[in-house]
């Protein structure tokens, strides 16, 4: 009976094969298969005879094909498929599937890469040339665009920028948050991304450093000079924290702040002011940065600037030249002098002194006034900060009878728990920096809000007693840092089973991970997760940058 059976029936009746010589066979043509009656017993019961051997020998290597591994240095054509991490583009070898991150390379692009670093199951690598551009290619309107590594995507018309961000988004919620296409109800949890509708002068705050020597692409190296005129003001270079692309102008910037900085560059080299750059590698040179604030008049709505120079000792004699040039530009309101004495190079100084006008400047967001000093933390783009606000005020839902407790958790200065504050019973914010604790008192005061209280305590580091201090709210947000929220502050929430959480990340990958501890738990730590996830709403608060907020609603389930 069985030799009888056409071979073409045996591929429709057996769809998973289970044996090695019935998969041999499936994959043969009627005329050259062995008929299966000329089969021994063993081979069908299968038996691990020689010819069985033999058959799953060749069927392996008919199967297998060797790993590809670029070697460094090696070039390869590519194509970009969408946008990663930090803006990266990921590529794929073509016909072999293996991954390739490339920065600055854009959906759609065929180009020439070198190979530059292998790691394991991917690899990086340098553009060297393109083939084909990619196709929503746009001219970039900053001269720096294709060597400063602030705002990589300049040359993407925004229509694409959003669409990367919002896959990007996708991506990482289905495959690491483990929330798979199949679930229903998901196109709903995942809302399209709100665009800014300001793409440039958006920034408030800009951090620009001091060099001794220009950072110069190869391109460029010829126009490389020595002494004051070859001393740089910008930008770090991407990937060096010695290396300082001097930048005239940012766009991304206010335009008063670009005629503070232009007058800046227009007399600090002069070598009779004898101001020398910070050297990040000698530890040697006056001026390390310059820091540029831009607030707003809370009576007439007009733009304030704060200057902050920072140095290595405070010598005010020195910068009194500079004070005195830029403190002519009727925006700046404030010139601070913060003195950051040790060899790292950071803005915030040991000591901060003001060399003229007020020692602060004001924004104004969701109708409340926030006082912001040199080393405040602020939202940088104050507009869409707006749209951002009014997302979480929306998720939280606060009834507005003042019935309603509020838990605040990474809470800086108290811009979110002051928002909300207005109609719940009491907001009690936790935030690790003591100096934006005493912010967020301040700024409590400012706005006559007495129903907020504000802890100094590290949330990564929270001990058996957390939460003794303060009742179990209607309502916690989470506003962590990049790298996510700890495990043990994850137990907490897990434990605590507040009715809602909003999550607010500035990290999609660390978001996608967090969502899937809170909602399905850790198996390998015996935890179970207790939230359904209602809704994910990107927002696009960086336009041309890889970096993308998300505000995100948890419910007990």
């Amino acid at each position: 009976m069985l030799a009888t059976t056409p071979a073409h029936a045996l591929r429709l009746r057996y769809v998973v094969p289970t044996r090695a010589w019935l998969h041999k066979f499936r994959c043969s043509s009627s005329s050259s298969a062995v008929p299966l009656a000329h089969l021994s017993a063993s081979q069908l019961s299968g038996g691990n005879n020689n010819t069985l051997k033999a058959n799953k020998e060749e069927n392996n290597s008919e199967k297998k094909t060797a790993p590809y591994y670029p070697k460094r240095g090696q070039t390869v054509e590519l194509v970009c498929e969408s946008l990663g991490f930090k803006g990266k583009g990921i590529c794929k070898v073509d016909g072999t599937g293996f991954v390739v991150m490339c920065d600055r390379a854009l959906p759609g692009e065929r180009f020439l890469g070198r190979v530059t670093r292998r790691k394991g199951s991917y690899a990086e690598v340098t553009k060297i040339k393109t083939l084909t551009p990619h196709r929503d290619l746009v001219e970039a309107p900053c001269e720096y665009a294709s060597y400063c590594g602030g705002c990589k995507a300049q040359n993407l018309s925004y229509e694409a920028q959003l669409r990367a961000k919002e896959e990007q988004v996708h991506e990482l919620i289905t495959h690491v948050g483990r929330f798979s296409d199949n679930n229903p109800g998901l196109e709903t949890v995942l809302k399209p991304i709100v665009p800014c509708d300001i793409q440039f002068n958006y920034r408030n705050k800009m951090e620009f450093s001091f060099g001794p020597q220009r950072w110069l692409p190869v391109e460029m190296l010829h126009e490389r000079e020595d002494g004051p005129v070859s001393f740089a003001l910008g930008l770090h270079a991407p990937g060096f924290f010695d290396k300082v692309l001097n930048v005239d102008k940012c766009l991304l910037q206010s335009e008063p702040a670009n005629m503070v900085l232009a007058a800046v560059q227009d007399c600090w080299r002069d070598p009779e002011l004898n101001l020398s750059p910070y050297n990040a590698r000698s530890h040697a040179g006056f001026l390390k940065h310059l820091m540029l604030r831009t607030g707003r008049n809370v009576e007439t709505g007009s733009q304030e600037l704060m200057i902050n120079f920072v140095t290595s000792s405070y010598k005010p004699e020195l910068l009194k030249p500079l004070v005195d040039k830029v403190s002519s530009i009727p925006e700046v309101v404030s010139i601070m002098n913060n003195v950051n004495s040790s060899v790292g190079n950071t803005s915030v100084g040991e000591q901060e002194y003001t060399l003229y006008g007020k020692e602060t400047i004001a924004e104004v967001l969701r109708g409340l006034t926030f006082q912001i000093s040199a080393n405040s933390f602020f939202q940088t783009n104050t507009h869409q900060a707006e749209v951002l606000y009014k997302l979480i005020e929306e998720c939280a839902g606060l009834k507005g009878d003042g019935s309603e407790v509020v838990l605040d958790l990474f809470c800086g200065t108290g811009t979110i728990g002051l928002t909300l504050a207005r109609r719940a019973k009491h907001v009690y914010g936790y935030e690790v920096v003591q100096q934006a604790i005493t912010d967020a008192h301040k700024n409590a005061q400012i706005n006559g809000i007495e129903n907020a209280t504000f802890i100094q305590g590290d949330l990564n580091k929270i001990g058996e007693d957390f939460g003794s201090n303060f009742p179990k709210p209607d309502i916690v947000i989470s506003d962590p840092n990049r790298p996510g929220m700890h495990m043990k502050l994850i137990k907490f929430l897990l434990n605590l089973k507040s009715p809602r959480i909003i999550y607010v990340s500035c990290n999609p990958a660390t978001c996608a991970r967090d969502l899937d501890y809170l909602c399905h738990g850790v198996e390998e730590k015996n935890i179970k997760g207790c939230y359904k996830l209602m809704s994910v709403q990107p927002v696009d608060m960086f336009p041309h940058t890889p970096h993308i907020e998300c505000v995100c609603l948890l419910e007990l389930s």
